[in-house]
């Protein structure tokens, strides 16, 4: 049996903090506070989506000014997604405290599990990273759970129906915990395998890889 790769002593050198790509990022944090205070009031409907669409443009923004400026670094990776996982926490958790008058809540179970969502993956990627030597990026599960979610906060926010809220808050739940599952069986890869469990992006599993338990396919043999 081959022996495992050395892992790396510790994270990833994180580059740059200080760029205008990061910038962007840590503003998207600061937002997370008026937006929240707005959610949970109540507060103007204008205004409310007026930040969060300037929320929304600097993470549209951050990534490409990073690429942009040839200042792409791990750091931008992590402030990146700590700014995403923020704001999910702070608006959920809004949208569970405020009071009736302010408009529709969201269930105690669903923020839970949205907030645990955002531990383990951020968890499993500080684990991943030591593993690797650098950050990897999210999968497209996790970014259809985000999706999922920020679609129920717009329609608790817009005072939708009842039953379009249960069917959202259910679907959501659903998205998030299928993401969970993946990133768990990508994680799990990566301790166990390395950089030999993804592909060359560097964040899809190889194929042999995408079950939990499942060693490399042995030569000669077909995956059934």
């Amino acid at each position: 049996m081959p022996t495992p790769p050395a892992r790396p002593p510790g994270l990833p050198p994180m580059g740059a903090f200080w760029t205008a790509a990061n910038l962007l990022s840590l503003s998207r944090a600061v937002l997370v506070v008026p937006i929240a205070a707005l959610v949970y009031s109540g507060g103007a409907l204008g205004l409310t989506f007026a930040l969060i669409g300037l929320a929304i443009a600097t993470d549209w923004f951050d990534g490409r000014v990073a690429r942009w400026s040839d200042t792409v670094s791990e750091w931008g990776k992590v402030l990146d997604a700590t700014a995403d996982k923020l704001a999910a926490a702070a608006v959920t958790l809004a949208l569970l405290l405020r009071p009736a008058e302010a408009g529709p809540s969201l269930p105690l179970w669903f923020v839970a599990l949205a907030i645990a969502r955002d531990v383990l993956l951020a968890t499993g990627g500080l684990v991943q990273s030591r593993r690797l030597g650098r950050f990897t990026s999210s999968l497209w599960s996790g970014k259809v759970a985000v999706t999922a979610l920020a679609v129920t906060v717009a329609a608790a926010l817009l005072k939708a129906p009842p039953a379009i809220m249960e069917a959202l808050v259910g679907l959501t739940a659903a998205v998030m915990a299928y993401s969970i599952v993946k990133y768990g069986v990508r994680f799990v890869a990566i301790v166990r395998h390395g950089a030999a469990a993804l592909e060359a992006d560097g964040t899809t599993l190889r194929r042999e890889h995408r079950a939990v338990g499942r060693g490399p396919v042995r030569e000669g043999r077909s995956e059934g």
